[in-house]
């Protein structure tokens, strides 16, 4: 979204009100570097300033409220982690409680003030009575008069910040002045005034001002449609400039034989009969590398679809034709997990495998950097160690790319990079998207489906239980683990805090000990803390069957294989959304063995909780789980839609803007093929923004 002046690339301590020490924080909490950087953190919510509630109109079904009075009593309860400020707010109609878990001596101080305070927050009841946590607050006397004409904007914060005196509500002070300080010249118009007319878009700088400060919620409405339609269209012209580019530069390497390692494997060493899936696949990836054009093909297969099988055949497809080919994975372990898959169905061919991470010793890379630039190795497995400049290739044919939404569309621009002529380009995914937005989000991908499991997998078989239960699930897990299995006990990540996710973990993992005396059974933690070296470390040690059960938050990786694993179980499970749930039930069920996936919860359950556990205990399939997410959940939780491909959006989301995508992306692919290069006047302001955003260097490939 930038493309401005040079007042919004200055360093965020320059702005009033911010200074060295904020500066910093903002930039490590929130990757707030410069002034536009703090633009585009927009709020989550706006507060009415003008409407005071009376504690006497809290009900049950009241969400977020403000209040104005004061504090009457507070005291710190409690000892060590379970510390808490608990205080009295007192306006003349009733009394609330008020509670701080984090950084309540620091607010113990303030409350010390017998002042008049204005308080704001989320309502919640505790034993029949109304209390909020962690209420935002100010002194009734210190409101700045200019900014009650607004909505005033609550911006996402951090504990750190909020510990620090820069809450949802104080980073409003710091965009204030930044938003009076703007004009058009640093927001220049960047989509063509007939649009803009047709569509009846409010100005750009305008919606950039009220989208953080509205006079009402009408004109907020107008700013959010606006910033949402220029995303979606500026990532949808983007998009369709690169299918032009590959149209027009994409003569790519040809494929035109099937030789001796394709054939050989196909018909010795291949471990079980394809899949229908797998065969079609595989006849549009040898159409596509047979054309004398560039393939860019993106390979969606849900959890344990057999994508790697794919992956191996294409490859041999392109040795058979004298060509290099790399695999490129998000992590570490994933690469190791395919290289070390990859080479035992390898081993009775002539082919060299190497395996290329930021770990790999000195030694061992100067041989693997003379191996790929003599071409005397012929497949290399990695992390993105395989961009980096020092690569070079002989003769790169084709690059696959595991899990592309952790890679970005400059990552796969940087494999172009490494021959002559691109390579082919293969990006596979186990995270099920809804076809509609696959075209749009990979607009510049063409698109395969695998649908099938193969032969010998057995569907896993999904049960929920509530805590009553509990004893039972440990019982039935250690049996498992007596037959020589392994388990996964999952914890949900607390969004608010990383303390109370720690926490959770840490009790979890004292409960499991609990059931599992140490001196019969082995353990691995894995949690977000943790120094990468050490979570790598206790990963393997699963890996390798040296641990019995993983006691692990969400960071647990997609992809990571231990068919040993008989058994998950998913505590508070309604806490996951439904994509997350199968994505982590997909850990099991790898092996020949019967898996087994178990949802924990507590009693109560909302209604689309209840719905959640019932659709993951009904199907294993991931394109039906995918689409009902869409219709449960509607937007923003389909992992993957905000930041795939080429569309890195902030505000727009693909599942609960359809409509105006679908405007977007017709206006774009209209404009585009009629002025290709944007050379007519009416796109210029368009053709200057690109050059800015993408960089000359991009743009000049594209045009």
């Amino acid at each position: 979204m930038q493309g401005g002046s040079s007042m919004l690339q200055n360093p965020i301590e320059y702005l009033k009100g911010v200074g060295p020490l904020k500066g910093d924080l903002l930039r490590k909490e929130l990757n707030i570097f410069r002034f536009e950087d703090l633009l585009y953190h927009f709020p989550i919510r706006h507060i009415d300033r003008t409407k005071i509630n009376t504690i006497k109109e809290i009900t049950p079904a009241t969400e977020y409220v403000q209040l104005s009075g004061k504090i009457t009593f507070h005291e710190m309860l409690g000892q060590g982690r379970a510390k808490r400020l608990v205080a009295e707010f007192r306006d003349s109609t009733g009394i609330i409680e008020l509670v701080w878990f984090q950084g309540a001596n620091w607010v113990a101080k303030l409350l010390e003030k017998s002042a008049l305070w204005l308080i704001y927050g989320k309502v919640s009841f505790f034993n029949g009575k109304a209390q909020m946590s962690h209420p935002e607050m100010e002194l009734a006397e210190s409101q700045d008069p200019a900014a009650k004409a607004f909505l005033e904007p609550i911006y996402p914060s951090t504990e750190k910040l909020k510990a620090r005196g820069l809450s949802g509500r104080q980073i409003g002070k710091l965009t204030l002045p930044l938003i009076q300080m703007l004009s058009e010249k640093e927001l220049p118009e960047n989509i063509p005034e007939a649009i803009c007319q047709s569509l009846q878009l409010m100005p750009r700088f305008q919606a950039y001002c009220y989208i953080h400060y509205p006079p009402d919620e009408a004109t907020f409405k107008q700013a959010l449609r606006r910033l949402k339609f220029e995303e979606l269209f500026i990532a949808q012209v983007r998009l369709n400039l690169i299918r032009i580019r590959r149209g027009r530069h994409s003569k790519g390497i040809l494929f035109d034989k099937v030789g001796d390692f394709f054939n050989t494997f196909y018909e010795k060493h291949l471990p079980f009969t394809l899949t229908g899936a797998q065969k079609r696949v595989l006849k549009e990836i040898r159409q596509d590398t047979a054309r004398g054009h560039q393939m860019n093909r993106l390979l969606q297969g849900d959890v344990g679809s057999g994508k790697t099988i794919v992956a191996l055949l294409s490859m041999l497809l392109a040795a058979d034709n004298g060509y290099q080919s790399c695999l490129m994975a998000p992590t570490e372990i994933l690469a190791t997990q395919h290289y070390t898959g990859l080479s035992a169905l390898l081993k009775d061919l002539p082919i060299t495998l190497r395996l290329l991470t930021g770990s790999t010793k000195t030694k061992e890379r100067r041989q693997i950097f003379s191996g790929l630039a003599e071409g005397t190795i012929q497949i290399v497995i990695g992390t993105h160690a395989i961009i980096e400049d020092k690569v070079v290739f002989k003769n790169l044919g084709l690059a696959i790319v595991d899990e592309q939404h952790r890679f970005g569309v400059a990552q796969r621009a940087k494999l172009w990079q490494k021959s002559v002529i691109p390579p082919h380009i293969l990006v596979m995914t186990a995270t099920p998207i809804p076809r509609t937005l696959a075209m749009t989000a990979y607009g510049d991908l063409d698109y395969s489906v695998m649908d099938e499991l193969p032969p010998g997998r057995q569907p896993i078989t999904t049960l929920h239980r509530t805590d009553i239960y509990r004893m039972k699930v440990m019982r039935f897990m250690r049996s498992e683990i007596d037959k020589g299995r392994q388990a996964y006990v999952i914890y949900p990540l607390i969004e608010e805090s990383e303390k109370l996710s720690y926490e959770d973990l840490m009790q979890g993992y004292e409960q499991v000990k609990s059931y599992f005396p140490e001196h019969l059974y082995k353990i691995s933690m894995v949690h977000g803390r943790m120094p990468p070296e050490q979570k790598e470390m206790n990963m393997q040690r699963f890996v390798n069957g040296d641990t019995q059960i993983m006691v692990s938050t969400t960071v647990i990786e997609v992809g990571v294989n231990v068919p040993n694993a008989s058994v998950m179980v998913i505590e508070s499970a309604e806490k996951f959304g439904l994509s997350q749930l199968h994505q982590l039930r997909g850990r099991v069920g790898r092996g020949s063995e019967k898996s087994y996936c178990i949802l924990l919860t507590s009693n109560k359950l909302s209604e689309d909780g209840k719905q959640r556990l019932a659709i993951m205990c009904a199907t294993n399939d991931g394109f039906k789980i995918a689409e009902k997410d869409l219709e449960l959940r509607g937007p923003g939780d389909i992992e993957g839609t905000r930041q795939s491909g080429a569309l890195n959006l902030k505000l727009a989301d693909l599942v609960a803007d359809q409509e105006i995508l679908l405007v977007a992306k017709k206006l774009a692919t209209q404009l585009v093929e009629a002025d290709e290069k944007l050379e007519l006047p009416q796109n210029m302001m368009l053709r200057t923004f690109l050059m800015q955003t993408m960089g000359k260097t991009a743009w000049s490939k594209i045009s």
